[in-house]
């Protein structure tokens, strides 16, 4: 008999679970949109029933113990990013998770000025 991990890969087509098993099929995540470089932190919340949580759920709480970008939890759990935006809005929506907007530095934001003065120099060449 094959063990778990045999039975769910199949070495030539890759996970025999399809991201849309992950996510009940849903291609949108609900409430509020983040972006992919928003810093995902987990939050103090606790969940009344663990059981309600898949694997993938809390592979991705558990690299938000320290914040990190929705882009990176993609990469470390190796799932599509569409698929971890909704775990993302579950776990939100659970009150597990803060998603943040990345805050803009100074060097990010430029001056129209300066903007029209690049594109004046642009045309002129």
């Amino acid at each position: 008999m094959p063990s778990d991990n045999e039975r769910w890969l199949d070495a030539e087509a890759g996970p025999v679970v399809r991201p849309y098993a992950l996510t009940q099929g849903r291609t949108r995540h609900s409430g509020e949109a983040f972006d992919l470089v928003a810093t995902v932190t987990a939050t103090r919340g606790r969940v009344s029933d663990p059981s309600m949580l898949a694997p993938e759920h809390l592979s991705v709480l558990q690299l938000a113990q320290a914040p990190t970008t929705v882009v990176d939890i993609a990469s470390d759990v190796d799932l599509p990013l569409g698929v971890v935006r909704i775990l993302l809005a579950d776990l939100r929506e659970l009150g597990l998770v803060a998603i943040r907007a990345p805050i803009p530095t100074r060097a990010q934001q430029v001056d129209r000025n300066t903007l029209r003065e690049v594109l004046h120099g642009l045309r002129g060449l």
